[in-house]
């Protein structure tokens, strides 16, 4: 089935000897009714033409960062946000030596980090510089960061050597693009809700108590929902952290405010509550700021328990529902009883004391523990939390399908 049609894909030509495959991939995805956009890097236009380019695609070839007429338009804001998919081939060793670093010195680079859209890159190089250790450590990291690796191949090269590093075939690409549409409709008509970062509960106002939570986690699970094809919401406590325009965020600040904009978003196939939901809230606000005194005795009552009221409730209950369980000891008792208490599907747990993989880090490790019997417990070893989160998104599509 052809998924590629009406899609927009940018693709990015970097300069190896293998760019003139290029032109057949461009070929075969305007035949399959794709909409394909192109930039050539400097070097790329040693191996093929802006002419042929063009006139393969029939659109504009993009190639200058410091264009004036292009950068009007700022090409490499619009050029990611328009794209439903960037695909980099041929990707050379130099190419993929920037990413990892996160340099942005040409339009290529800085539309990539620029970027809210899945990256395919398809290697093209010697196969003593696929070999090399900095070229094996620049693409784990590249993974880390969420990018698709496609290839390379085993066999002879144009300077003579046999090995690993030769570009996977056009129709092959295409496949994998293909695959990878494929799945986007397969979930398309699926909705997913996450709650991530913290509470705030007023004392008066400008005190309030809160729970420690920088959202991270959640923020990269409503990314990796919609990357995936999830119609996703999103509702956040106070952060500083932003997604795209393919989420609906909603934005709230009390534990009250986020049970409201939950019951407002059910039902829904998948709900994943990661937010730092603050347990008490004071019994009576002040209107007025509180003046300093030597003691102050503050009446709390509990939050409603959002997690436990949506897994509990028969009408509204997602298909799956799933809690996270930040604990600072006793991983797996704590989130066991959490698993069986608040009558969730899975429970996803860390270990928020070990600051390599707390609050404020971009990388976590946690545990997954299911109430299917039939299902063997999990731990997803210290990764970026976006690849945690694709995993647990993997996951998610695996139990829904």
């Amino acid at each position: 089935m052809n998924n590629i049609s009406e899609r927009k894909i940018l693709l990015i030509i970097c300069g190896g000897i293998s760019a003139y495959k290029s032109l057949e991939l461009i070929r075969s995805l305007k035949k399959l009714g794709a909409k394909v956009k192109t930039i050539l890097t400097k070097s790329a236009k040693e191996f093929v033409t802006p002419l042929s380019v063009a006139s393969l695609s029939q659109e504009k070839v993009y190639d200058d960062l410091f264009n004036p007429e292009n950068e009007a338009e700022m090409d490499h804001i619009s050029l990611s946000r328009w794209a439903d998919l960037i695909v980099v081939a041929p990707a050379t060793a130099n190419t993929i030596s920037k990413l990892s670093t996160g340099s942005s010195d040409d339009l290529a680079s800085t539309v990539i980090l620029a970027s809210d859209k899945d990256i395919f890159l398809t290697p093209a190089m010697n196969v003593r510089m696929w070999d090399h250790p900095s070229t094996k450590e620049n693409l784990k990291k590249l993974r880390s960061f969420g990018y698709k690796i496609i290839g390379p191949e085993i066999g002879d090269m144009a300077c003579g050597e046999f090995g690993e590093g030769k570009m996977t075939e056009p129709d092959n690409i295409v496949q994998e693009i293909n695959l990878y549409f494929s799945e986007l409709n397969k979930n398309y008509k699926l909705k997913a809700l996450v709650t991530a970062g913290p509470t705030n509960e007023y004392i008066d106002p400008v005190r309030f108590i809160t729970n420690k939570s920088s959202g991270k986690q959640g923020y990269a699970l409503a990314k990796a929902f919609a990357k995936k094809g999830f119609q996703t919401t999103l509702i956040s406590g106070p952060t500083n952290l932003e997604v795209g325009n393919n989420i609906n965020l909603i934005k709230v600040e009390t534990a009250d405010e986020m049970f409201k904009a939950a019951q407002n978003n059910l039902p829904t196939d998948v709900a994943i509550f990661s937010a730092a939901v603050a347990d008490f809230k004071v019994k009576e606000i002040s209107n007025s700021k509180i003046k300093k005194q030597e003691k102050l005795n503050l009446e709390l009552e509990k939050n409603i328990d959002i997690l436990n009221y949506v897994s509990k409730h028969n009408s509204l209950r997602p298909k799956l529902v799933i809690g996270f369980a930040a604990e600072t000891n006793n991983i797996e008792e704590n989130a066991k009883k959490k698993l069986d208490e608040k009558n969730c599907d899975w429970i996803i747990a860390n270990d928020v004391s070990n600051k390599a993989i707390g609050f404020d880090s971009s990388f976590n490790e946690v545990s997954i523990y299911y109430r299917d019997k039939n299902m063997d417990d999990e731990r997803l070893t210290i990764k970026s939390k976006s690849e945690i989160s694709d995993e647990i998104v993997d996951r998610v599509i695996k139990r829904l399908n």
